[in-house]
């Protein structure tokens, strides 16, 4: 499967807000997300933001799937590191081998950087795909303040 990826743009807004709809009330995710969040995510990959990036999946000219990246630093790994935060791939596309040429992507763009991603326990699709790639299971108890 000859899938493009590229950056996002303006035009892509309302598709991916669509996508992550339907990626936020999935089980890949534990919260929902809102509105007001989607929109945001997409603002910040379009602005030229130094944390975010967003990607589009593209296969015969259709979006199938996007990608959001954050950059951070880790003094546990000492170094900066780029999380894969979001990759959403249409239903039908998945299995094609998208979210591989995604992480491949990702590790070309930054050879230099520690990737880092969460996952669902149950998302074993998912958590096979990232083992495949390396990936090891963190003990951590994950904790956040978003007042």
């Amino acid at each position: 499967m000859d899938v493009t990826i590229r950056n996002m743009q303006r035009d892509d807004s309302e598709i991916v807000i669509g996508m992550m709809r339907k990626f936020y009330t999935s089980p890949a995710v534990i919260t929902n997300g809102s509105e007001k969040i989607f929109a945001a995510n997409v603002k910040n990959c379009l602005d030229d933001s130094i944390c975010a990036e967003g990607f589009i999946f593209e296969f015969d000219g259709k979006i199938i799937g996007y990608g959001i990246t954050a950059r951070s630093y880790s003094t546990e790994f000492g170094g900066e590191c780029i999380w894969l935060e979001d990759i959403f791939v249409d239903a039908e596309y998945r299995g094609h081998g998208v979210g591989s040429k995604f992480i491949r992507y990702i590790k070309t763009r930054h050879p230099d950087k520690i990737l880092r991603l969460e996952s669902e326990a149950g998302n074993n699709a998912a958590l096979n795909l990232y083992k495949h790639f390396g990936f090891k299971e963190l003990p951590y108890l994950e904790l956040v303040n978003c007042d």
